[in-house]
């Protein structure tokens, strides 16, 4: 698994806190949180895919923000913020997670062709941000049941569609 670093972590926080600014100075509807809810979680989730298009989408978003961030922050800085912080995982997914995952993301690319380009924007803005902040010890440690309710979920959808409830 791509490390994260510190300069990683401050352009995911910068681009939480641009979207949720807008949000918060405008008319803070529910709705409007949508986009950003569904890139967070979608990128949270693609940091448990050990493979496939999610988890080669996590690993590259992370390499790209840690490079680019640090460049960012020592430019803006001076100081280098290109060290690696500690690393976490949600966990794994089971074969049944996996569905439910790959259902979230079938949504999350249903959902971007219907959105506006704003929504566009922030959509993979909170996406990037999930990637990255998943992947640090911290965050993981925070939200590491998540695989697990999908693991449930999927386990549920197998035994209705098998017959087993």
């Amino acid at each position: 698994m791509i490390g994260t670093t510190l300069a990683g972590v401050a352009i995911a926080l910068a681009i939480l806190f641009l979207n949720l600014r807008k949000w918060w100075t405008g008319g803070r509807a529910l709705k409007d949180l949508i986009p950003t809810g569904q890139g967070l979680i979608t990128g949270a989730f693609s940091t448990v895919c050990v493979g496939g298009l999610a988890g080669w989408l996590a690993g590259c978003t992370r390499q790209a923000t840690n490079f680019g961030g640090g460049k960012v922050v020592s430019g803006t800085t001076g100081t280098d913020s290109g060290g690696t912080i500690a690393s976490g995982s949600l966990g794994s997914l089971s074969e049944e997670g996996g569905v439910v995952v790959f259902i979230l993301f079938v949504a999350t690319v249903a959902a971007y062709k219907a959105f506006s380009k704003e929504e566009k924007g922030r959509l993979i803005g909170a996406f990037v941000a999930g990637c990255i902040l998943c992947a640090t010890a911290g965050v993981a440690g925070m939200l590491n049941g998540l695989p697990e309710i999908a693991n449930s979920l999927g386990t549920e959808g197998k035994n209705f569609f098998g017959g087993q409830m």
